[in-house]
């Protein structure tokens, strides 16, 4: 049984207001990072692959250094130069061993690579301490988006003018940009239109001696219009059977050039 002072003491605590409970001050929200503005990049001006942080595309450096390490062991004497799409040669060992296996080949491609990282890349090493017969030169379809078809294909000679002058004895095979897109005309063929310009216009670099062009993007099949699935997947990069048909399509006149 409840003694009368506790039963007092019950009532009076029901009664009074219950105390409020002050939340703490919030603590301020840090402030936020300003966005990193990338530095603009022409197409035909040396520059390195920037991180969306603003520094160095960590992997584009780690490339880079592999490619002039390589080079340095001067063995190679066939270069091939570009992105992602020279890059995936990588993935086809046989059809590269088979093709190429005889010349000592380098693969000194980098996806996501522009005209202007192959231009920064070949004057920081990459041509230094070999002495190629031949290099082999497809860049440009990542630029199709940001560039004219001008500062592409002067991105593309300032490439070529940098070959010649670090490696004055090898011939370059310059090849035309290779289509892209479902459709290769058309509304959806709006890229393929600028890199049509540009290659008419480094078509023009073929002076039948040091530089070489070869277009050899009516090799790739097309299906109703559009670019074969079959040869490039995601139309833009190519299957087992896409690089085979690069392979067949430069062979004849790369055995040239290697003489």
């Amino acid at each position: 049984m409840k003694t009368p002072l506790l039963v007092a003491f019950a009532v009076l605590s029901l009664a009074l207001p219950a105390r409020s409970q002050t939340a703490a001050p919030a603590a301020p929200a840090a402030p936020a990072k300003p966005a990193v503005v990338l530095p603009p990049q022409k197409a035909y001006v040396a520059a390195q692959k920037f991180a969306n942080d603003g520094k160095v595309n960590p992997g584009f450096l780690a490339a880079h250094e592999k490619f002039v390490a390589q080079a340095k062991e001067g063995k190679a004497r066939l270069v091939f130069l570009g992105d992602s799409i020279t890059a995936g040669w990588g993935r086809q060992p046989a059809i590269w061993d088979k093709a190429f296996g005889q010349y000592d080949p380098v693969n000194f491609g980098i996806g996501g690579d522009r005209t202007q990282h192959v231009l920064w890349r070949i004057e920081n090493g990459e041509l230094e301490g070999i002495k190629p017969k031949a290099v082999v030169l497809m860049i440009g379809t990542n630029n199709s988006g940001a560039d004219s078809a001008e500062d592409i294909a002067k991105g593309i000679t300032a490439i070529v003018d940098t070959i010649k002058t670090k490696q004055p004895q090898a011939k370059i095979l310059l090849l035309a940009v290779f289509p892209r897109g479902e459709k290769p005309t058309g509304k959806m063929g709006v890229a393929n239109e600028k890199l049509k310009q540009v290659n008419a216009t480094i078509a023009k670099l073929d002076d039948g001696k040091t530089v070489h062009f070869l277009d050899i993007g009516g090799k790739f099949p097309i299906v109703d219009g559009n670019l074969s699935a079959a040869a490039m997947p995601d139309f833009l990069h190519l299957s087992e059977s896409g690089y085979q048909i690069w392979a067949d399509a430069i062979s004849g006149k790369l055995a040239q050039l290697m003489k």
